[in-house]
């Protein structure tokens, strides 16, 4: 008998603001009846205050499956970071900052999230170089070092099912709609190599509000951009199917 799929239900890019009203994301009360976790890839509150988190903490703390995050460029803009991580994970939201990998198992499937923000930089051959002033070395530098924490989680997740939760974008794909100019403040091709190299059955990400919904690395490990303008639904929910684990993990391994 066949079992029944991992679901994710995966939205980003809330910009909880103080004057959200409890209604806003009503749908999280009845989120667990459709899905096993609940994935937010950053862009949580408006500006990074802390009673913007509150007000957030107060909604995810009812929800009655796990809770994964990253944090997005507001919620770190008005430099109140650590006390923001606080309150989240006080309410039981794991927020990921890289060195911090989590394994849950449902229904016997082992399932690992890693995460980081990223940064940008751009994709490809126009991604940007450590060359030249200091502030374009640091801005680079930024990059290169969030995508060492990604290769430093995923080298040691043995898990059936790893998921990879960013802010920016790994892939130029999904950022396609965007204006070409704002592409390097999107993300980085950098984000992206530990990834294909060290293997991941799917990266979720937010951030590109006029992106698109769907891509994938060169290596053909689903991309996918779930900024709340891009889905413009609650959530997308993502599914996998337990008998084709086996096969995603030894590509992975």
């Amino acid at each position: 008998m066949a079992r029944d799929p991992v679901k994710l239900a995966t939205v980003g890019d809330l910009h909880w603001h103080v004057d959200r009203r409890r209604t806003f994301h009503h749908h999280f009360d009845t989120v667990h009846e459709v899905a096993d976790f609940l994935v937010l890839p950053g862009d949580l509150t408006g500006s990074g205050l802390p009673e913007e988190a509150r007000l957030l903490a107060a909604v995810l703390a009812e929800t009655r499956i796990p809770v994964v995050a990253v944090l997005g460029n507001h919620d770190v803009h008005t430099e109140h970071t650590r006390e923001v991580l606080a309150i989240l994970r006080g309410a039981g939201v794991t927020v990921l900052e890289g060195g911090d990998a989590v394994t849950f198992t449902i229904r016997g499937v082992t399932v690992g999230f890693c995460g980081v923000k990223g940064f940008g930089g751009g994709f490809g051959a126009r991604c940007l170089t450590p060359f030249g002033e200091t502030t374009i070395k640091s801005f680079i530098a930024e990059t290169k070092d969030e995508a060492a924490r990604i290769a430093h989680d995923l080298a040691g997740l043995e898990t059936d099912l790893r998921i990879v939760v960013l802010h920016y974008a790994p892939v130029e794909e999904t950022v396609h709609g965007e204006p070409r100019e704002l592409y390097p403040f999107l993300g980085s091709s950098l984000l992206c190599d530990p990834i294909d190299r060290l293997g991941a059955d799917l990266v979720v990400h937010g951030h590109a509000h006029y992106g698109a919904e769907r891509g994938q690395t060169e290596a053909g490990i689903p991309v996918r951009n779930v900024a709340l303008p891009v889905l413009q639904r609650s959530y997308a929910i993502l599914e996998f199917a337990p008998d084709h684990l086996p096969l995603r993990k030894r590509k992975a391994g």
